[in-house]
């Protein structure tokens, strides 16, 4: 029965992963973005197979010589748990010994295929430019190389550690290493001791030469963590201190030689097969570790950093705040602290000003949607954003400025929530309503710019219908063959309560065809959704499924090296209705940048992020994003075009992102500064707008941030 419910689990678990595989490729074979997935794919495919086959190779070879090593006669072993897990193998050790190996080589081809990206960004990394005022490396080091290398170290200590393990329990199942109990009779009174345990000089040999080598890896370990310290938090900031600088370094590079030491003793103990020389390479180590890197950077901190705070770290933290400027971009900000401010205004003159001039807003987008949603809601199942955006638009010939907000369908609010209203007949939301950001009715009511159901106003949307947006968080299936009557629902007629719906059949090139069978039985088993087979008479030959239809969510799958911002913002260009969406370029391994928590710092009184909670202390605003929300296309255009994690990611996907040059000029009057990026620098430079070390370490001048004041926080 066992291996019955084994074999369906396998096949369970193997049409699973076949499934996301074929249609992750149809996904972005639709959006013509096959590169990224096909790329990501091949790499994750070599890393399985080199580290997976490293770890197999290395624990069934030290396995199968262990048991060579195995005495001619094996002493009964005095545990009860090993002779009964001897009498378990019996017969199938060769078996049990190629199962391990399959087994540990699984889990180490799954960590090398989740590092697939870590590896093709150090394959094709860029330069910074910049390099650190300590070690003298360039700034892509610690991005790029740094974490690749640790990572490559770590499957090093997981092959070699695994192996040693495997290999001592292998010696004392052959009896390789064994104790003896011995029995005496004195008197006519038996005595049972027990003798301490012994390795056969094979089994001493082979121990020494494994551990020999896991101490080579923890000498390169503490090669390498001189620079982590670059990037770890001491008691000031990110970055290197004295204390780092003058002793933890200098402790990490002692522990390295002693650690190449002691595994040059331990690879003379294979030949001479002595118990005293690895217990003095142990001894050796835990001493010097505990002396050199325990005892020595604390005293270093505390009785000579400490006290004269200021006079040692000046440098350090001069060299942090410039860093930290660099990775956030402040370096060309300008500060103006002393100004006079003078009010002449007069009464009724900010409604007359604002008239006049359009960047004076009126209407505050995070206070207006309770309107927007009673006046142009139209429908129960239509909805807006609790705070809206912002936008610019030349209307008859003026620029000025709008508030706006894109009519989607909210799952929640459909009167019934069968399967086929759900994912076939509520499927898209319709049109845009925006108002002038500074005016307003005689009533107090917006004055609106685009309105209605279909859309009337100066806006001229040629396509209205919003396939893909913020709240489509479901599948849809779209399409039908020629002369078949429509069944999405499309307008409720013009906007009145007592008007005939109107209805319409999808006919943008978004979407994956699933007119065939297997198609639609691999959509099945993604989604868990047996409907996607039996409703035939809404799932047919000409349908085409869509999903991850979130503009954040499609930008984050085609450009998965991005960090998109927490808010994607429609526009009208050209009559279509699009999404723009940020991306960011971030690291957590700027040297000597101090970090921050993108959640925390990106949430404020007026809004929660949508941001994880994740450390970074570098960010380019690289990317600017675009979403058709018709059909779906995701076009990336290069913003800040300096920056080396771009360039890198253009190496890996050369034709993913297009120049800043091809953003059209009807687009690029939409682009606005990304609100994230804004808050971090905010954030930062609470703090970071003095250049003064000694200032920023008495905190004398910090900046605090306040809150709305009709937020009620």
């Amino acid at each position: 029965m066992v291996p019955i419910l084994s074999a369906l689990a396998l096949v369970v678990l193997l049409g699973m992963v076949v499934s996301r595989v074929w249609t992750d490729w149809l996904w972005f074979s639709e959006l013509r973005q096959a590169q990224v997935f096909s790329t990501r794919l091949v790499a994750g495919i070599m890393l399985f197979i080199v580290f997976g086959g490293l770890m197999a190779a290395a624990v069934l070879g030290n396995l199968v010589l262990a048991a060579r090593m195995r005495p001619r006669t094996r002493p009964v072993a005095t545990s009860t748990l090993v002779n009964r897990t001897r009498d378990a193998l019996g017969g199938r050790q060769r078996l049990s010994m190629a199962a391990a190996a399959s087994l540990l080589g699984l889990m180490a081809g799954v960590s090398g295929w989740s590092s697939r990206d870590l590896f093709l960004a150090w394959r094709n990394a860029s330069p910074f430019g910049t390099r650190d005022p300590w070690f003298d490396k360039d700034v892509g080091f610690y991005v790029f190389d740094y974490p690749w290398w640790r990572f490559v170290l770590q499957q090093g200590w997981w092959i070699v550690g695994v192996s040693t393990l495997l290999v001592a329990v292998m010696h004392v199942l052959t009896g390789a290493a064994q104790s003896f109990t011995v029995t005496t009779t004195t008197h006519g009174q038996t005595i049972v001791s027990r003798r301490p345990a012994r390795l056969s000089s094979g089994a001493q040999a082979h121990l020494s030469v494994l551990a020999g080598l896991m101490l080579v890896l923890y000498a390169v370990s503490c090669y390498l963590d001189r620079y982590g310290y670059a990037m770890s938090n001491n008691w000031l900031f990110t970055g290197i201190s004295y204390a780092d600088l003058h002793a933890r370094v200098v402790a990490r590079n002692v522990i390295a030689v002693i650690a190449l030491v002691c595994a040059t003793l331990l690879f003379v103990n294979a030949r001479v097969r002595r118990w005293v020389i690895p217990s003095m390479a142990i001894a050796l180590m835990l001493v010097s570790s505990l002396l050199v890197q325990g005892i020595y950077p604390a005293v270093v901190q505390r009785f000579d950093v400490q006290p004269k705070g200021p006079a040692k770290e000046h440098d350090y933290i001069a060299a942090n705040i410039d860093a930290t400027r660099n990775a956030y971009g402040l370096t060309g900000v300008k500060v103006t602290e002393d100004y006079d401010v003078t009010t002449t205004a007069t009464a009724g003159q900010l409604r007359a000003d604002a008239e006049a001039l359009p960047g004076i807003r009126l209407i505050d987008p995070s206070m207006v949607a309770p309107t927007f949603e009673q006046l142009q809601q139209v429908r129960g199942y239509y909805s807006f954003p609790s705070v809206l955006d912002v936008d610019r638009y030349t209307i008859d010939g003026q620029f000025t400025d709008a508030v706006i907000a894109a009519r989607e369908i909210d799952r929640n609010d459909i009167p019934d929530k069968s399967w086929t209203n759900l994912h076939t007949v509520y499927t898209h939301g319709y049109g845009v309503v925006a108002a002038y950001g500074n005016r307003r009715q005689d009533n107090g009511e917006p004055s609106w710019i685009a309105r209605d159901i279909p859309t009337t106003g100066a806006l001229k949307e040629t396509q209205s219908r919003i396939y893909y947006g913020e709240r489509t968080d479901t599948f849809a299936v779209v399409g039908a063959p020629e002369g078949t009557a429509p069944v999405e629902l499309d307008t409720p007629g013009g906007g009145s309560k007592g008007a005939t719906e109107t209805r319409n059949t999808y006919d943008g090139k978004g979407g994956v065809s699933i007119g065939n069978l297997a198609v639609r039985a691999m959509y099945a088993i993604r989604f868990g959704d047996v409907n996607l087979l039996l409703s035939t008479g809404r799932v047919n030959d000409s349908s085409k499924i869509l999903y991850d239809r979130t503009p954040r969510d499609r930008v984050q799958k085609v450009a998965p090296w991005l960090t998109v911002d927490s808010q994607a913002y429609p526009a009208v260009v050209d009559g279509r209705v699009v999404w723009i969406v940020d991306g960011y370029t971030t690291s957590a391994r700027y040297p000597n940048s101090n970090q921050v928590d993108l959640k925390a710092s990106t949430t404020d009184s007026l809004a929660t992020t949508r941001q994880a909670s994740q450390r970074v202390n570098y960010i380019r605003n690289s990317v600017k994003a675009v979403v058709d929300a018709y059909d779906g296309t995701v076009t990336l255009y290069g913003w800040d075009e300096s920056d080396p994690i771009l360039k890198t990611w253009q190496k890996v996907y050369p034709n993913l992102v297009q120049p800043r040059s091809a953003i059209p000029a009807s687009l690029l009057a939409h682009m606005r500064y990304p609100a994230d990026l804004f808050k971090i620098q905010r954030e930062v430079l609470g703090r970071y707008h003095t250049t003064n070390p000694d200032t920023w370490f008495q905190q004398s001048d910090l900046w605090e941030v306040p809150n709305d004041p009709i937020s009620g926080h």
